[in-house]
């Protein structure tokens, strides 16, 4: 498993970041073909790869939240993008594509970490500064921006828990899936969730999900047909993609027990309101995506980035990189209204569609 220590506690409230610079650059820069300015080292130009579309955050809050950041620093900055759609070659190539257009940092979110090392090398010898988003990449990048990701698994053996109520005992039995392997957080949220729950219940059956609906409902499958549908007494999911998937297992076996999840999903958050998921994890994304687009700036510009990059944390192939974890929130009916929309994240008409509505007006959403 990946595993990354760091050197500073970060705490569980969602950190807020002003950040405030000068817009960088020259008018009359020339553009080249790709879009970036190219006029005698004016080149102003910015990756941004993100690993996946299955899970909404990416395409609908972290690309164009990253995209907007930098505009507002930069305003001739050039973002060139692209999606791995959860296929770590497709990324490599992806990488070499932006070398090629000669980008001066490139943003990654790795959909594997351990498989983009080489890519991040040729980078870097190609003279771009490499920043990890989200997930820690190997090889020598120049930042790591995410969230305290142990604390969110903590978080969410901790609301798994709390729904059990006087269930959670030592003999309960529940069923754990994780993420991805290939995601250095997934190993994260595992360790925070198992700090929280070993001892307290009764883990009978943990699997990968691999972050697909589809597998987590294979898996929940076959561990009702191990356990018995009446054994299983609460099932930890690694996120609401996840979640979705095990929730139609559990209804199909006529089981209604509580259910984890994380990114406060709006299906998720609407599984939540009617009873057939109990929690998720809300991290906010725009502290994080602002974050990374000063540091990408900052990079660009030749300054400082110790401002904003106030910790550490070391990859598993053992570099040491200056970073900023974000803490998160736990989310349960109780406190939906103070959090995702209060924030902004959904408005009231986003959550309490139809068949919703009803279930809104209960947790006190009007």
């Amino acid at each position: 498993m990946n595993a990354m220590t760091r050197r500073v506690a970060v705490g569980t409230i969602a950190v807020s970041i002003a950040i405030t610079m000068a817009a960088c650059g020259k008018a009359g820069d020339k553009k080249d073909d790709s879009g970036s300015a190219s006029s005698g080292g004016g080149n102003k130009s910015i990756g941004l790869l993100l690993p996946e579309n299955a899970t909404t955050r990416y395409e609908k809050f972290d690309k164009p939240l990253i995209e907007a950041k930098i505009k507002e620093l930069c305003a001739d900055c050039t973002v060139a993008y692209d999606n791995a759609a959860a296929d770590p070659q497709k990324q490599a190539q992806q990488v070499q594509t932006m070398i090629t257009k000669g980008v001066k940092v490139l943003i990654v979110d790795p959909q594997d970490s351990a498989a983009i090392k080489t890519s991040v090398q040729s980078a870097v010898d190609a003279g771009i500064k490499v920043v990890a988003y989200d997930r820690l990449a190997e090889g020598p990048i120049s930042a790591y921006v995410s969230y305290d990701n142990e604390k969110v698994g903590e978080l969410q053996g901790q609301a798994l828990l709390d729904a059990m109520g006087p269930a959670a005992t030592p003999s309960s039995k529940i069923v754990m899936i994780d993420g991805d392997p290939a995601d250095p957080n997934a190993a994260m949220f595992k360790a925070g969730a198992h700090k929280i729950l070993d001892g307290k219940v009764d883990i009978a059956y943990e699997q990968s999900g691999l972050w697909k609906d589809t597998v987590a409902n294979q898996k929940v499958t076959a561990a009702i047909t191990q356990l018995g549908a009446k054994n299983i007494k609460g099932v930890y999911s690694a996120n609401d993609g996840m979640a979705g998937g095990i929730a139609t297992a559990l209804k199909g076996a006529g089981i209604n027990v509580p259910l984890t999840g994380q990114d406060a999903e709006l299906a998720g958050l609407q599984r939540i309101l009617v009873g057939t998921q109990t929690s998720t994890i809300y991290k906010a994304y725009k502290p994080e995506a602002d974050a990374t687009a000063e540091i990408a700036v900052d990079l660009l510009q030749g300054k400082d980035i110790k401002s904003v990059a106030t910790t550490t944390a070391t990859s598993a192939s053992g570099q040491t990189v200056p970073a900023l974890l974000i803490g998160a929130t736990s989310v349960t009916k109780a406190n939906i209204a103070s959090t995702v929309i209060k924030d902004g994240l959904f408005t009231k008409a986003d959550l309490c569609t139809g068949e919703f509505a009803k279930a809104c007006a209960a947790a006190g959403i009007n």
